[in-house]
C-alpha cells in the first residue's frame, strides 16, 4: 500500500503511529527517535522521524524519498511506500504506488481538498489501485468536529465521481494521538466505521491480479551445462496473469510454435500451478527457440500484438517530451526502441478535463501519447492487467528513467 496527500498532512507520522501502535518498532529506534525530538526541541515523540530517514527530509519536515517500511499483524503482512507530498516529487509517488494494491490518501482536516489530494488521487486511479482508504487526519486541531469531517468527505466525493475507483472508504483520525489508527477514538463517538487497522487487514486484495489471461514473460533461459543437469532447461519468469498448470498446452509469442508444460518449479521444488506473483522456472516438451521477451501464452487467450501503441504516460524527466523523441522502451522482459509519434492531450489534474491545445509535456505532467516500437510487443490493456499494460520509458542517452505509461 502507498499513503498520498499534500504537504504536511501527517503520512510519515501516520506510518510511525502504525508502527508504534502494532509494536514492530525495536527498542533502540524507538529511544533514537525519542532522542532525536528532543534534541529538536519537541515535547512529544515525532513518529515522523521514523521512516524522514535522509538529513534533507529531517532537516526540512517533509518526505523527498520513497521510504518502505514493513510491518504485519497476526492477520496480514504490510509492505507500505510512504511517498512525497510535494509537486516536484510526483514521480517519487508514481512510484511507490505503481505495484501497490492500495493507497492511504491523508487529509489535513484543517484545509480539506487541496490540489495535491486531486492529483494523487488520479494517479492512483491511473494506476490501476482499486481500493482507497481516505483519511481526514489532524481532527485534534479541528476539535473532533464531525461536520468539518463530513463536509471534506462531501468534497472529496464530487471529486471522485469522475475517476474510476470502486472502493473508497473515509476514516477520520489523529495520527499524532492515535485516534482510530489501531485503537477507537473515543473523542469521535459519533464515527462508527471501522478503524485504520482493521479496514486495512480485511480489505480484500486478492481479485486484484488478473487469473483468467495467462501471461508468462520470459526472463532467463536456465540451462546449467553440468553433468548432473546435463538436459535441463527451464524458463525463468515471473507470472504475470492466469494460471499455469502441469501438462497444459501453451503457445509461445512471437514464434507461435505451441507446446506442453512438463515440470513447474519453485524455489527448487516442483508446484503443480502457477499464478500470479509467483516467480517460477516452466519447463516444456519440446525444444524450442525461446529467450528473453518472448511470452508463453494460451492460444485461447492471447495478448494484442502491434507496434503503435496508444498510452496514458507519467512524465518524470526535467527535458519536455516531444514528437519525434525517441527513446528506449521496457515491457515486461521486453526492450525496445520507439518514436513518440503524437501527443492526443494533457490532462488537468484539478478538473481532469482534456487539454487538447497545451501538447507541451513536462515533468509531473500526465498525458495521452502515441509510440511506435521497433517491434511488436505482446500487450494487454493496463485495465485488464496491470503487468502486461505498463511500460517504462528511457532516456537512451543517460538510461535514465524518463517516464511511465498504462496502455490504453
Amino acid at each position: 500500500m502507498v499513503t498520498a496527500g499534500s504537504v504536511d498532512d501527517g503520512k510519515s507520522t501516520l506510518i510511525g503511529r502504525l508502527l508504534f501502535d502494532t509494536k514492530t518498532i525495536f527498542k533502540d529506534q524507538l529511544e533514537a527517535v525519542e532522542q532525536t525530538s528532543k534534541i529538536r526541541g519537541e515535547d512529544f515523540v515525532n513518529l515522523a522521524l521514523l521512516t524522514d530517514g535522509l538529513r534533507s527530509e529531517r532537516e526540512q519536515g517533509i518526505t523527498i524519498d520513497v521510504a518502505y517500511r514493513y510491518f504485519a499483524t497476526p492477520n496480514r503482512k504490510f509492505i507500505l511506500a510512504d511517498t512525497p507530498g510535494h509537486i516536484q516529487y510526483t514521480r517519487n509517488m508514481v512510484t511507490g504506488a505503481s505495484n501497490s494494491n492500495l493507497s492511504i490518501i491523508l487529509i489535513d482536516a484543517r484545509n480539506g481538498v487541496l490540489e495535491q489530494t486531486r492529483r494523487h488521487t488520479f494517479i492512483s486511479a491511473l494506476l490501476g489501485i482499486k481500493h482507497l482508504i481516505v483519511c481526514i487526519n489532524k481532527m485534534d486541531l479541528v476539535n473532533f468536529d464531525q461536520h468539518i469531517y463530513k463536509q471534506i468527505v462531501e468534497d472529496f466525493k464530487s471529486f471522485s465521481t469522475k475517476i474510476d475507483v470502486p472502493d473508497i472508504r473515509f476514516i477520520p483520525i489523529s495520527a499524532k494521538m492515535g485516534d482510530n489508527v489501531v485503537d477507537r477514538s473515543k473523542n469521535m463517538d459519533w464515527y462508527q466505521g471501522p478503524t485504520l487497522l482493521f479496514a486495512l487487514e480485511n480489505i480484500i486484495v486478492e481479485s486484484d491480479y488478473e487469473k483468467v489471461s495467462c501471461r508468462f514473460p520470459v526472463q532467463y533461459v536456465i540451462r546449467p551445462m553440468r553433468d548432473d543437469f546435463h538436459d535441463y532447461r527451464a524458463y525463468a519468469g515471473r507470472v504475470s496473469g492466469g494460471i499455469f498448470k502441469k501438462g497444459d498446452e501453451i503457445l509461445v509469442l512471437p514464434s507461435g510454435f505451441k507446446s506442453r508444460i512438463t515440470k513447474i518449479e519453485m524455489l527448487g521444488k516442483e508446484v503443480d500451478t502457477a499464478f500470479p506473483p509467483m516467480s517460477v522456472a516452466i519447463s516444456i516438451e519440446n525444444d524450442i527457440d525461446i529467450s528473453r521477451g518472448d511470452m508463453i501464452v494460451k492460444e485461447y487467450s492471447q495478448p494484442e500484438i502491434g507496434q503503435e501503441i496508444d498510452l496514458m504516460i507519467c512524465w518524470f524527466y526535467d527535458s519536455k517530451l516531444e514528437v519525434g523523441s525517441k527513446y528506449l522502451l521496457k515491457h515486461t522482459s521486453k526492450d525496445v526502441r520507439c518514436i513518440i509519434k503524437d501527443i492526443r492531450y494533457k490532462i488537468d489534474i484539478n478538473t481532469l478535463h482534456r487539454i487538447q491545445d497545451d501538447k507541451v509535456i513536462g515533468i509531473n505532467d500526465i498525458g495521452r501519447i502515441q509510440v511506435r516500437t521497433s517491434s511488436p510487443l505482446f500487450y494487454d490493456t493496463y485495465k485488464k492487467n496491470k503487468i502486461t499494460g505498463s511500460v517504462i520509458i528511457i532516456d537512451e542517452k543517460t538510461n535514465n528513467t524518463v517516464g511511465a505509461g498504462m496502455i490504453l
